[in-house]
């Protein structure tokens, strides 16, 4: 709760969590959709009476303060308007929402955050102050920084939120030692994982992994067991695959999937198997490389949110690349899944972490949330602060 929500007047807390938990819901029904725009939610209230709401759907069409103007009508006029982040100030694919929420004629806006976005980060604000109507900030700020965590990244550090999701039998393994890993959980945790893929900008993996799993990296409607599942799977992530040395069969099956699917690699155009890929349908991005030969990892982070707009990257690999990234420090997320099974000491284990020779040099984890799905166990964690 900011000061300056701590400090506005005639506002009844309870009564205004109330209607700002609404806005909060209907924000969040713009999981799988709105992307790479942040997720927002409007309620307008009017003598005690909701008279417009609206979320925003997808990227290019209206955002939520308008959804809720055009509800609302002329019963906009004196009403007040709670959503979930700053209106904006500037002129994209639509136009400024602090202005059209002037010219309803709204007496009052209570905003649960500022806009990280620098086009917008206290614009909004100043222009609904400047034509006399009240501004409150501050109100469920942790719940609505909650719907969007990785815009808030892109925007404030020019990254996106990286989750790394691992599927692993009770002894830890992800696969045998053949490779074949195809399928440790069961159908309820495989149907969490199409829905991450759905929510996330984009879905990276290794070139190993291709290899081995030959993987599609795609939201299959048919699992996701979601209301307009068909429209949530039209909006494909983009498809990531380091691959250092260009070994990406020409015959993978994600170069034939709808959407795009991006080659990091540190070959240059010189490279003779780039143009094959490329003909394949891979679009092959040239990085700069670790002492190892190997992709940077952050540089392929930073060209993802600047060149793509990613917010929310969902990693799906094997032990090397998922433990070279811990090591990197780019995870932010663990969703690990958890099978009743065991797979033996001869299995590919989670993680690489070569070195590692005391307890002391030990990985923690900061575990927030263990859950059953079907008859696996679904575990929410990250990275523990003390490294």
């Amino acid at each position: 709760m900011s000061s300056a929500f701590e400090s506005a007047s005639q506002i009844d807390r309870p009564v205004a969590e109330a209607w700002m938990s609404r806005a909060i819901r209907l924000a969040w029904k713009g999981r799988y959709s709105c992307d790479p725009n942040p997720r927002v939610g409007c309620v307008l209230v009017k003598d005690g009476v909701l008279v417009g709401e609206g979320f925003h759907a997808r990227a290019g069409k209206a955002h939520a303060e308008i959804n809720a103007l055009e509800a609302a009508g002329e019963a906009a006029r004196g009403a007040t308007a709670y959503v979930t982040l700053e209106p904006c100030s500037h002129t994209g694919r639509t136009g400024p929402c602090s202005q059209a929420l002037i010219e309803a004629g709204v007496a009052r806006v209570v905003a649960a955050m500022e806009d990280p976005n620098p086009q917008v980060s206290g614009r909004g604000f100043a222009m609904l102050r400047a034509a006399g109507i009240d501004v409150v900030v501050g109100l469920l700020e942790s719940e609505a920084r909650a719907l969007n965590p990785g815009f808030i990244r892109r925007m404030s550090e020019g990254r996106p939120r990286v989750t790394l999701k691992m599927a692993m039998s009770l002894d830890g393994r992800t696969a045998m030692a053949s490779g074949e890993s195809q399928w440790i959980t069961g159908p309820a945790a495989r149907q969490q994982v199409q829905r991450l893929r759905a929510a996330s900008s984009a879905v990276l993996t290794s070139v190993e992994s291709i290899i081995f799993d030959d993987s599609r990296l795609t939201v299959r409607a048919e699992q996701l067991g979601l209301e307009q599942a068909e429209s949530i799977a039209r909006r494909q992530p983009l498809r990531v695959v380091l691959d250092s040395s260009l070994r990406l069969p020409l015959a993978a099956a994600c170069l034939n999937e709808p959407g795009r699917t991006l080659v990091f690699t540190v070959q240059d155009e010189r490279a003779p198997r780039r143009a094959r890929l490329e003909a394949a349908g891979a679009e092959v991005i040239c990085m700069p490389a670790t002492n190892e030969g190997r992709v940077e990892f952050d540089a392929v982070l930073r060209y993802l949110a600047a060149q793509e707009a990613c917010n929310e990257v969902l990693v799906e690999t094997g032990a090397t690349l998922a433990g070279a990234l811990l090591e990197a420090q780019c995870v932010d997320r663990l969703e690990l899944f958890i099978a009743p099974t065991l797979l033996g000491g001869e299995a590919r284990p989670l993680f690489a972490l070569p070195g590692l020779k005391n307890m002391s040099q030990q990985r923690r984890l900061e575990i927030d949330e263990i859950r059953a799905v079907g008859n696996d166990w679904w575990i929410k964690a990250r990275p523990a602060s003390d490294g």
